[in-house]
């Protein structure tokens, strides 16, 4: 009853319902009856399937899909309804293509049962009344006390209890979960028990939520004969599930959250089917198909009724109709007859095309994991595929959208300069004065003027102080280890007596901060027990007691401690962005700061604004109050945070700003300048300043020097006269005539922004004013969101800083769903960049500093951004043009197949008297034509890789899905039509003479058939192989082995008796057509005369160089002209 009016009393009105309460170590509280509530195991499941469910559920999925759908259809036509072809043709390619998708599934299915048998039967050490138990991590229960040693990940979420480091600390890195760089610092709960065995305590908290980056909580512990003692729990006491421990010997832990409830799970949720362009023309052609199925099955049951309906033909002498026959009912029967037609002719749809292009793309992801180039030494890893389904979609991209930290630039900070009291602080290495300051290109009128000691000392006392940064003292065995570990610099030019300590930060700016006051002689010896060391320039010691940590935050944009000199002086240093700092400090002190800010920010530096506040004892004893209220509070508990963080960082004091440089990543320049010459537009979304973003588009050549600049942001709509949402419309209305509207129009033909404009435009805009774009009234939103777009589209480049999350996909998703649907591709490196490389059509993550976030929810991860220029100029090109290839090539070799079917029933009473042979019905997909095109869909380079990397405007001639057009796909059909007459009527002119072998015996429909099919083969075969610009040993083997195996089967199934046929059709019929010259002069003909077209436009088309926009042309001689042509 007490805790509950204790929680009461604290939470004031807040409800419990969304809450849970453990039990630490499972002790109840003595003033409580105990009930042990139920929470989920500490079992991971990320597979799909059981044993007992994969049959079932793998079937439902796979009929799903409408081809597999339909094919089942026919084959239950075929076993309920008389028809004229065998059940085996229809159901063994179906049977085939389930049976390989089923196994694909299962064998990935598997794979993800292994991985979480690792992670559920890992070995851990649970606390257990006073005794150390080894157990499997997935019988971890809720209210355990777990133990950890150093470099083990954490089976679940923990409230840290106990560490063995004098500080009550540990050091965690959680790059395999968050995004977030380097070490992060958590802190157990003050005053637990030493001896856990011993400690009685519940803990209160929300119930679990997948932010990785909020928990609120509050635990309990209960004493002997006193109040139970509240201590707030917030993220810097939770440790995730998935995170590693370092640099601390061992922890002990409550686990919290277990299981599919951990933070890990919640946020491994399923990302959004995204389906490829190709597979939406594949949808499109196969209806096209379908309607011709229809027609030539509606066309034959039209004809045969008419046929019949003249005197004789219905029921004539020789085939007499049975009286179960003529009592049957006419509609029923002309039913029956269509769905009969439908089965003969149902082989125009490609249900084999399905399962050749996912092998296509399983196999083909390969040659991006394989490729030496994608290979990166300094991580010692090369290029990961998430996702196989998209590969086509790498050469159809028309907008990239990059973060620019860490994606543009390498994320490796360098302190350059700083500015203190407007005076300009430059470090070289050759420095005159003993204090370490070289005071140069200060202001004009005070130059080699400095500011005051006192504020010197101050300005570095808070680079050494308002940080998260910890030392590290490497000893023997994990000096080897820190020197690998990301996050650990060494502290070059230190002090000797330190030239052997590393620095353990989450961010490399504050590592960059804490080196460059070390330069200038302060230097920051680390914390123990709340107190913070720092060395000054006189080498003395002096230590801060640290009260309270503000911590950074996005929208805050800022971080501030409170800290308590020797002299008992309470002190506030804060840091952050300019424009979070600036509004909180006296505006007299702004603009001898700004000068230096902006121009830093227009040579590409992060800026910071350092500030601080000196805290009488009545203001921070009100602080320290509400900052404790404030944590305690279970509900709402970030609001009422801010708001106390806001009124202590009021009215402060600007003492000076710092200016690190972010390098450029290497080749980025290079890499955006590939990527506009292919006709890509390039978007930054950052959050940074727009000057730094600007001068980081400059170095990367998307902003030229004769580029005009439009900006929209917050200082462009600054207007004392007008509001900002007028000011808003009037620059849309300027900015839109003066890109759109004032451009002449393009040619016809032209797109993408290929034919450029006499002016070059640049789009600048904010997070502030994109708010206003997107969130003002219903009325005016679309209209500017219109205009807006417009604008952007005419632009070479656009560029979005201070940008939050959120609004990064906003504009992912605006461009996405505009007019055309183009392709989108985002490309980013941290947990800021997930929603974007989420929201595009083709996500990129970089494996860089920030941790892997962005690489697990990527579609395809390459370790620099220099990759991705081959990737798409390379790898998406050719992707694109072999299935493309693929699917039109399949679409015409089964018209080829089906149409002299279709022919056939006029020269047999349309008695559904099948062409050919069940055998060759069957295998014709499977066998004889299926494993050529799938060689050439993986091998295929019509132009090499260098020559494509080196003409990067090769990519404008497949944009658009220009391959998979009707045009080209009316081409393929025509081009079908054409051997499918040729193919049919040529062999019924060779039976234009009876007698076609030596004894003077003629050939029946068998022969007929099985001539036809030699041709179609054959022809289909060789077609591939005049199309293929890149001949490999495998191409060899199995364009030439497929044709082989053709006529060796035919050869056995024709010259055998086989036991398990009821008739044998083809009995010796292939034998006796070989030995009939009459039968080999046609068969050579036919393909000749189908294959002249194609053997005429290889042998007479000239090169056309480089820029040809026919992909075809370029045949084996060209590559050694293109590359002399260099």
């Amino acid at each position: 009853m007490l805790c509950r009016r204790l929680n009461r009393w604290l939470g004031g009105d807040e409800s419990r319902v969304d809450s849970r309460t453990i039990y630490v170590g499972h002790r109840p509280s003595t003033t409580e009856a105990f009930i042990p509530p139920k929470f989920c195991d500490n079992r991971i499941v990320s597979s799909k399937y059981t044993v007992w469910n994969f049959l079932p559920k793998n079937l439902f999925e796979q009929f799903r899909r409408i081809a597999n759908f339909y094919f089942l259809i026919i084959f239950l036509v075929q076993v309920i309804v008389d028809t004229p072809t065998s059940p085996v043709t229809s159901g063994l390619p179906l049977f085939f293509v389930i049976t390989v998708t089923a196994i694909k599934q299962g064998y990935e299915d598997w794979l993800r049962h292994k991985a979480d048998n690792e992670v559920n039967k890992y070995p851990v050490t649970v606390l257990e009344n006073g005794r150390r138990m080894g157990t499997e991590s997935e019988k971890i229960k809720v209210g355990d006390v777990v133990e950890v040693n150093e470099d083990e990940t954490f089976p679940c979420d923990l409230i840290l209890l106990q560490s063995t480091r004098d500080d009550d600390t540990c050091f965690v890195t959680t790059a395999s979960l968050d995004g977030e760089s380097n070490h992060k610092t958590h802190y157990t709960v003050p005053d637990t028990e030493k001896d856990l065995d011993s400690l009685s305590a519940t803990i209160e908290c929300e119930q679990p939520q997948p932010d990785l980056y909020k928990f609120v909580g509050r635990m309990h512990i209960y004493k002997t004969d006193r109040e139970p003692e509240i201590r707030s729990l917030g993220p810097e006491n939770l440790l995730l599930k998935g995170a590693t421990l370092k640099n601390t010997q061992r922890i002990c832990g409550v686990a919290v959250y277990t299981g599919m409830e951990t933070k890990m799970a919640l946020n491994y949720q399923g990302k959004s089917q995204k389906r490829s362009a190709v597979e939406k023309s594949i949808n499109a052609f196969l209806l096209v198909y379908l309607c011709i199925l229809v027609s030539k099955a509606l066309v034959c049951t039209t004809l045969k009724y008419v046929w019949q309906s003249k005197p004789g033909q219905d029921e004539p002498w020789y085939n007499q109709k049975t009286q179960r026959e003529k009592e049957t009912n006419l509609y029923l029967k002309m039913f029956t007859d269509f769905l009969s037609f439908m089965v003969l002719f149902n082989f125009i749809i490609p249900v084999s095309m399905y399962v050749t292009v996912e092998m296509q793309k399983f196999l083909g992801s390969f040659f991006i994991t394989w490729d030496r180039d994608f290979y990166d030494p300094e991580i010692q890893e090369g290029a990961l595929v998430n996702t196989s389904d998209l590969n086509e979609e790498l050469g159809q991209v028309e907008y990239v959208f990059t973060d620019k930290t860490g994606t543009l630039t390498q994320n490796n900070m360098e302190f350059i300069e700083c500015c203190i009291d407007g005076f300009q602080y430059k470090y070289r290495d050759a420095v005159s004065e003993l204090d370490g300051f070289s005071a140069t290109d200060g202001p004009v009128s005070k130059l080699q003027e400095k500011a005051g000691k006192e504020r010197e000392e101050l300005f570095l006392r808070a680079l050494c102080l308002c940080h998260t940064v910890q030392v590290k003292e490497p000893t023997g065995r994990g000096q080897d280890h820190t020197d690998s570990m990301a996050g650990v610099d060494g502290m070059e030019g230190c002090p000797p007596p330190h030239e052997q300590t590393g620095f353990i930060a989450s961010s490399p700016d504050e590592v960059a901060l804490v080196k460059g006051a070390m330069r200038y002689g302060f230097t920051f010896l680390g914390m123990e027990s709340k107190k913070m060391k720092i060395m000054n320039r006189s080498n003395a010691i002096e230590t801060y007691d640290l009260l309270h940590v503000l911590n950074f935050d996005p929208v805050r944009r800022r971080m501030s401690v409170i800290v308590r000199s020797k002299s008992g002086d309470v002190l506030l240093f804060c840091k952050g962005a300019d424009s979070s700092i600036f509004p909180r400090v006296r505006q007299e002190e702004v603009e001898k700061i700004r000068v230096h800010v902006e121009r830093n920010a227009t040579e590409g530096y992060r800026t910071l604004c350092v500030a601080y506040k000196k805290l009488s004892p009545e203001e921070y004893a009100r602080a320290d109050a509400d900052l404790q209220a404030a944590r305690l509070a279970l509900q709402d508990r970030e609001e009422k945070l801010i708001a106390v963080y806001n009124q202590v960082e009021a009215g402060m004091t600007l003492i000076g700003a710092t200016a690190v440089e972010d390098r450029l990543q290497e080749e980025a320049a290079e890499t955006m300048e590939a990527l506009q010459g292919a006709g890509i537009k390039v978007w930054v979304l950052t959050g940074d300043k727009m000057e730094t973003a600007k001068s980081t588009c400059y170095a990367c050549r998307l902003f030229q020097r004769g580029t005009e600049l439009l900006e929209l942001t917050v200082r462009t709509l600054e207007d004392g006269v007008r509001k900002r949402e007028e000011r808003l419309h009037d620059l849309l209305l300027e900015y839109h005539k003066k890109a759109v509207q004032d451009v002449p129009p393009t040619k016809p033909g032209g797109s993408r922004g290929w034919s450029k404009p006499s002016q070059d435009f640049g789009f600048i805009i904010d997070g502030a004013s994109l708010s206003m774009v997107f969130n003002s009234s219903e009325s005016s939103s679309s209209h500017y969101k219109n205009l807006f777009l417009q604008i952007c589209q005419n632009c070479t480049t656009v560029l979005c800083c201070r940008m939050a999350p959120l609004q990064k996909a906003q504009i992912v998703k605006m461009v996405k769903c505009s007019k055309g649907s183009p392709i989108t591709l985002s490309i980013g490196d941290g947990a800021n960049d997930v929603s974007m490389i989420l929201e595009a059509h083709v996500g990129i993550g970089i494996k860089g500093k920030e941790g892997r976030q962005a690489v697990r929810n990527s579609d395809y991860a390459i370790p620099k951004l220099k990759h991705l220029k081959k990737l798409l100029l390379g790898h998406g090109h050719l992707y694109y043009v072999r299935i493309a290839h693929l699917v039109q090539y399949f679409f015409y070799k089964n018209l080829c197949f089906i149409l002299p079917q279709f022919l056939y029933q006029f020269f047999c009473g349309y008695s559904q008297q099948p062409l050919y042979d069940a055998a060759y019905l069957t295998m014709y997909n499977i066998c004889f034509t299926s494993m050529p095109i799938l060689a050439y869909s993986l091998l295929e380079q019509h132009i090499c890789v260098e020559v494509l990397l080196d003409n990067a405007t090769l990519y404008r001639s497949i944009a658009k899905n220009a391959m998979l057009r009707w045009v080209p796909f009316f081409y393929w059909t025509l081009l079908g039509v054409f051997h499918g007459l040729l193919f049919f009527f040529g062999v019924r002119f060779l039976f234009g003479n009876p007698a076609l072998q030596a004894n003077g015996q003629v050939f029946g429909n068998w022969s007929y058939g099985t001539i036809v099919f030699t041709v179609l083969v054959f022809t289909v075969t060789f077609k591939l192989a005049l199309d293929t610009r890149h001949w490999t040993w495998i191409n060899h083997f199995v364009i030439w082995g497929s044709l082989c195996f053709y006529v060796i089967f035919s050869f056995f199934w024709g010259g055998i008796i086989w036991p398990f046929l009821k008739q044998q059709r083809l009995y010796y019929v292939f034998a006796h057509m070989l030995s009939s010259a009459s039968a080999w002069l046609v068969i050579v003909l036919l393909i000749l005369l189908s294959l002249l077209p194609d053997i005429l436009l290889v042998v007479l088309r000239k090169p056309l160089g480089p820029h040809a926009r026919q992909i075809a042309a370029v045949t084996p001689l060209s590559y050694k002209h293109l590359k002399e042509g260099e």
